[in-house]
This record gives C-alpha cells, sequence and structure tokens, in this order.
C-alpha cells in the first residue's frame, strides 16, 4: 500500500486552489445542530489550541474528546449521529477502527472529515485535512543531518502510537533522509536493533515499519516517551552518549526524552526534533533546550473544514489539492503548509503564529 499522497505540496507553500487561512464564517450561522468534532485527548499541548480555534471558526460547533479510547470515540461518534448532525469532523485515536464509525455515520446520511490522521480502509470517508506527514518527518531528519558530523554519531529513533497512521507516514519521512547517512556511517542507531537490521533498505514496508516503531514507540506520551529514553541510556554504553541526536516525533515527547538525556551527565550535547510548537517547546527553543519544531498550525486545517462544511451544507462540492489512498479509496485531502522553527528564527515564528508572545523572555499566550 502507498502511503505517500498522490500529489506533494511544498514544504512551507499554502494551498494553491484558493483555501486561505482567513478566519471563521462572516455569515452568522451556528453549528451546534449541524456539525460535531471528536478530537482524541485534551492531555496533549496541540488539541486544546485545536479546540479553541475550532469553536471560534465554527461558533456552537460541539467538541469533545475521546481521551485516547476507542470505545469513548465511539460513543462520540455514534452521539453525534444520534443527534442529527450532518457532518462530524473526526481525529481518529485509531486510523483503522474508526473506519466502522465512519460507514456508520455514512449509513445515516453525514459527511465525515478525517482531521490530521487519516482513517484507513472504507470508502466512505469524505475529505482529509491535513499537514504533510510525510514532509515533517524529512524536516525532522535534515535537521539531524544537517547538524552531523563525521562519522558514528549517536542516533536514537523515537516515535508516535502504532495505531496512529500519521507515526507511519513521519517515520517514513524520516526514513527517507536518515537511511543514506545511516548506511554511509554518518550515523549509528544506538537503541533499536531492527532498524540496524534494515539500515541497508532505502525503502521499508509496513510491517517493517511496525517493528521499528514498535521498539521505539513513545505511544505520544511524555509518560512513556521519558520512561523508553531512560530505559535506552541505561542500556547505552559510554560511547553511545556524548553529543547525541534525538528523533523525537513531537515537541510533548520532545521535552521528556531530552529532559531524560540532558539528567545523563555522560550525556554533553543534544540535537533533538519535534512538532507542534507547544508552547512549553517554544520555550525550550527559546532558552537551547531543543533544538527545532515543526509548526503546523491548526489555524490552516480548521479553514479548511470550516470551507469543506459550509461547501457540503450548500450542496457542493469542496476544493481540495490531492488526494490520500486510504487503502480503499482516493480520499479528497486539503494539505496545510509547514514552518521549521529554530533558535534562529524562533522569535519571529513565535511572534507570527497568532497564538504566543513573549514577554520578559517567557513565552506566553497571545
Amino acid at each position: 500500500m502507498r502511503f505517500k499522497k498522490a500529489a506533494a505540496a511544498g514544504l512551507g507553500l499554502a494551498l494553491a486552489i484558493g483555501l486561505c487561512a482567513c478566519g471563521g464564517p462572516s455569515n452568522g450561522t451556528n453549528y451546534g445542530a449541524t456539525v460535531g468534532v471528536v478530537l482524541p485527548t485534551n492531555g496533549e499541548s496541540r488539541w486544546p489550541m485545536a479546540e479553541a480555534q475550532l469553536k471560534a471558526a465554527m461558533p456552537g460547533v460541539t467538541i469533545s474528546y475521546s481521551n485516547n479510547d476507542t470505545n469513548i470515540e465511539k460513543t462520540s461518534v455514534e452521539s453525534l449521529i444520534a443527534r442529527g448532525v450532518k457532518i462530524i469532523i473526526l481525529c481518529p485515536v485509531n486510523g483503522t477502527t474508526a473506519a466502522s464509525e465512519v460507514d456508520e455515520a455514512h449509513a445515516n446520511g453525514i459527511a465525515v472529515i478525517a482531521y490530521d490522521r487519516l482513517i484507513m480502509n472504507t470508502p466512505n470517508l469524505d475529505y482529509y485535512v491535513t499537514f504533510d506527514s510525510i514532509a515533517v518527518g524529512e524536516a525532522q531528519a535534515q535537521f539531524l543531518v544537517d547538524n552531523a558530523t563525521g562519522t558514528g554519531n549517536n542516533l536514537y529513533l523515537y516515535a508516535g502510537k502504532p495505531s496512529d497512521n500519521n507515526s507511519f507516514l513521519f517515520f517514513q519521512g524520516s526514513w527517507n533522509v536518515l537511511q543514506p547517512k545511516i548506511a554511509d556511517g554518518t550515523f549509528t542507531i544506538a537503541n533499536s536493533a531492527t532498524a540496524n537490521s534494515l539500515k541497508d533498505k532505502p525503502t521499508l514496508t509496513r510491517d517493517e515499519m511496525s517493528q521499528i516503531i514498535g521498539q521505539v514507540t513513545t505511544n505520544w506520551s511524555q509518560t512513556d516517551a521519558k520512561i523508553l529514553a531512560q530505559a535506552n541510556l541505561a542500556a547505552a554504553s559510554p560511547a553511545q552518549k556524548g553529543t547525541v541526536y534525538l528523533l523525537a516525533p513531537n515537541d510533548d515527547t520532545s521535552r521528556a526524552i531530552s529532559d531524560a538525556f540532558r539528567d545523563d551527565p555522560a550525556v554533553t550535547t543534544i540535537y533533538n526534533t519535534g512538532q507542534d510548537l507547544a508552547q512549553a517547546s517554544a520555550q525550550y527553543i527559546l532558552d537551547g533546550k531543543q533544538s527545532m519544531t515543526v509548526f503546523k498550525n491548526d489555524k490552516y486545517l480548521v479553514d479548511y473544514s470550516t470551507q469543506i462544511v459550509n461547501a457540503v451544507l450548500s450542496g457542493t462540492t469542496a476544493k481540495t489539492d490531492t488526494t490520500y489512498d486510504n487503502g480503499s479509496a482516493s480520499i479528497p485531502t486539503a494539505t496545510a503548509p509547514l514552518v521549521i522553527a529554530r533558535k534562529d528564527n524562533i522569535v519571529s515564528v513565535i511572534q507570527g503564529s497568532g497564538l504566543y508572545k513573549i514577554e520578559n523572555g517567557q513565552v506566553v499566550k497571545a
């Protein structure tokens, strides 16, 4: 199965079809009776920020959290179906099991928009709004490559949750960039025997990625990420410390992983990645504790979702810029731009985010 989308959107380029990050509706529509949103958890920094933006763009919209529990998610979706909403926006806990929820909604004449995470193996998914997840992984890996010198650099791989299809896309993108540098000896993988055994394969199968991710998964949990990092350090030799390169999948796990590495006196220099521009990680980058993050501004996904909702409600077809193969169909997809934030540009990224500002050296909400 191909997980790459059909047409790549350039890193940092806006959707060139008229979908703009242009704020909420101007027609006074109340979406409470027509649109329901189910997000995965309010325990990660990103989703409460998305909730606020969704509520601003679609006044009255109903938003619930599944608490990373597929049973709660199913109950939430069925509740929306019973209420008679016209559209469900769903960021699934598990992109495969959520297919049954999409099918149930479709049987009741309800359109479903997959938000950020693709819902797999159903022809009944109507739309998908996302960032180019492969490009996210490529950007994270490229940062590590750009900061590596010589050979034998210690590389620690970490990944998201195995039930989240995006985890595979992020890892696929990272492997695209890292694999040649692992094969030529620039990097030595310190925490995955499986990845080491596959270091000469430029392209991995889904099963091979699954095996690696199973060894290095954080489950999108700060607690799990820190425990895994501590275990990796406990097993590491002195030569596997010193300067380290940490492929961390998102900001929350990046802080947890890097905190564990900083607590080890044998670790002298850390290059670490992230994504989401969480407030705490923006502060970490400003303070020199996190090397970079990929800013995926949910404002774009919210605006795209709003325009799709308005199109569906008016009986027209929404504009999209590409398609993603979910295993059963090519899903019309709107993709959003990415911004790479580092120490040298973090101030301008923060100031332009619309989310935060800097006061007395502290990143605070705008």
